[in-house]
C-alpha cells in the first residue's frame, strides 16, 4: 500500500473549494462516558485536525458514529449527545446535535448550520441499516453531503454502511487520523526497515493465531510473551506447574513454531520467569529459569535475563511491533519486565534508531503504565482494526476508499 493508492485531504483541498460543502466525516466517538462526562477523549482529540482543516476552509463538518451497542434500536442510554460537549471542548468550536442521523431531524440541522460549522449526527447504530450495511441507509446517510471522509480506522473493519458503503456513495478521502495510522502500519509491516521485531503477548494463543501466523512470514524475531508463552514452553515439554496454560494447543504452537523455522523468524520465548504462588499486588515472588518453576508456582513476568536479551534485539532492531503484555503488568511488582522493554524501545525511538509502532486495548494500558507511549512512534488505539490489519486481513473501510487494506 502506498500513501497514494487511497485519496487524502490534499487530494480533496487540490480539486475542490470545499466552502460550504458537506462533509460528512466517519469518526469514532464510542468513548467512555461516566455520568454523561467523556472520561476519555483521545478518540476525539485524534480527529481534532481533521476537523479543523476542513472547518478552517469553510466546510461544514457533519460527524457519524457509532456508540456501544444498541442493536438497531432507539435507546437513550447511548445517545451521542453528551458526547458533543466534549467535541466543542476539544475543538474550540460550537457543535450542534441532531437528534437522528437521517432524515429531517438531521437534514434541518445541516440545513441551518454555517460554513466553518460542526454538526453532529445522532446514533447511527440506532438503526439496523447500519450494522447491515444496508444500502438504503447508506442512501440516507448520502442525501446529508456533498463529501465523504472517513477518519475512523477503528471502525474500518467493519463492513457498515457509515463505514463501507456510504465511500461508494460519494467522493471519498481519509481523513489525518486514517491516513497517520496507514503510513504507521506500512511502516511498521508492509514495508518495513529491517530487522524487525513483533512483540505478541497475552493471555492466550487461541485468541491469536491469525496474527502469530501472519507475523512469523514478516518479522525477523518474535517475541512471544504474557500468558501464551506459557503454552509454547509447555509444547516444548517444560512444566509450567500452576502457570495460565492452554495444554490442548500443544500441536498448534508447535506448527507454529515449525512454521517460524521455515520462514527464517527465530522465535523467542523467556529465558528466566518471575514467579509466585498467587497473583496478588506485591505477592512474594522470585526468579527462576523458565524450564525450573517450583512446584505450586505460577509464572506472572519475563525475568532480568529474558529482558536484558530483548534490550539486545531492540538495538540491533530498526522496526519494533508491539501487541500485548510480556507479563501481568496490571498489578506490582508483575510489570517490571513489559515496563522494562516498552522503556527500552522508547528511549531507542526517541533517539531515531528505532521505529516502534503499538496497538491493542491491553497494550495501549500497558505502555501508559510504563510510561512510554508518548515516545512510540505510533500507538493505535485501534483494537480490533489494529489486530485484524496484524493479520494480514482486508479492511472494508480502508479498501472503501481505494486501497486493499493488507500489510501486504
Amino acid at each position: 500500500m502506498s500513501k497514494k493508492s487511497f485519496k487524502t485531504l490534499d487530494d480533496l483541498f487540490a480539486g475542490a473549494d470545499v466552502s460550504g460543502k458537506r462533509v460528512l466525516m466517519r469518526a469514532d466517538l464510542n468513548v467512555p462516558l461516566n455520568d454523561g462526562v467523556v472520561g476519555d477523549a483521545t478518540r476525539i482529540e485524534r480527529i481534532v485536525p481533521t476537523i479543523r482543516e476542513l472547518t478552517g476552509k469553510g466546510a461544514i463538518v457533519v460527524l457519524l458514529s457509532h456508540f456501544g451497542r444498541p442493536k438497531g434500536e432507539r435507546n437513550p442510554a447511548f445517545s451521542l449527545k453528551p458526547v458533543a460537549k466534549a467535541v466543542a471542548d476539544e475543538t474550540g468550536l460550537d457543535v450542534a446535535f441532531a437528534d437522528d442521523c437521517i432524515g429531517d431531524a438531521a437534514s434541518s440541522v445541516i440545513a441551518s448550520a454555517k460554513p466553518g460549522s460542526i454538526v453532529l449526527l445522532e446514533n447511527t447504530r440506532f438503526h439496523k441499516g447500519e450494522t447491515k450495511n444496508d444500502a438504503a441507509f447508506a442512501d440516507a446517510l448520502a442525501a446529508l453531503g456533498d463529501i465523504y471522509v472517513n477518519d475512523a480506522f477503528s471502525s474500518a473493519h467493519r463492513a457498515h454502511a457509515s463505514t463501507e458503503a456510504l465511500a461508494h456513495r460519494l467522493p471519498a478521502y481519509a481523513g489525518r487520523a486514517m491516513e497517520a495510522e496507514l503510513t504507521a502500519l506500512e511502516g511498521a509491516l508492509a514495508k518495513p526497515e529491517k530487522p524487525v521485531v513483533a512483540i505478541v503477548g497475552g493471555a492466550k494463543i487461541s485468541t491469536k493465531l491469525d496474527l502469530l501466523g501472519n507475523l512469523v512470514e514478516r518479522v525477523d524475531y518474535l517475541v512471544i510473551g504474557g500468558g501464551m508463552a506459557n503454552t509454547f514452553l509447555a509444547a516444548q515439554g517444560i512444566d509450567v506447574k500452576a502457570s495460565l496454560c492452554e495444554h490442548d494447543l500443544g500441536d498448534t504452537a508447535r506448527d507454529i513454531l515449525a512454521k517460524a523455522k521455515a520462514a527464517g523468524c527465530e522465535v523467542l520465548l523467556p529465558r528466566d520467569v518471575v514467579v509466585a504462588r498467587e497473583f496478588k499486588a506485591m505477592a512474594p515472588c522470585k526468579t527462576v529459569p523458565a524450564n525450573a518453576v517450583p512446584d505450586g508456582h505460577m509464572i506472572l513476568d519475563v525475568g532480568s535475563d529474558t529482558i536484558a536479551d530483548l534490550a539486545a534485539r531492540f538495538e540491533a532492531a530498526k522496526t519494533v511491533v508491539w501487541n500485548g503484555p510480556l507479563g501481568a503488568f496490571e498489578i506490582a511488582p508483575f510489570d517490571n519486565g513489559t515496563n522494562a522493554a516498552a522503556r527500552h524501545v522508547a528511549m531507542l525511538t526517541k533517539m531515531g534508531q528505532l521505529n516502534s509502532v503499538a496497538g491493542g486495548g491491553d497494550t495501549v494500558a500497558a505502555l501508559n503504565n510504563a510510561g512510554a507511549a508518548d515516545d512510540f512512534s505510533y500507538v493505535s488505539t485501534a483494537g480490533g482494526a489494529f489486530l485484524e490489519w496484524l493479520e494480514g486481513k482486508t479492511l472494508p473501510g480502508v479498501a472503501a476508499l481505494g486501497t486493499t487494506a493488507k500489510a501486504a
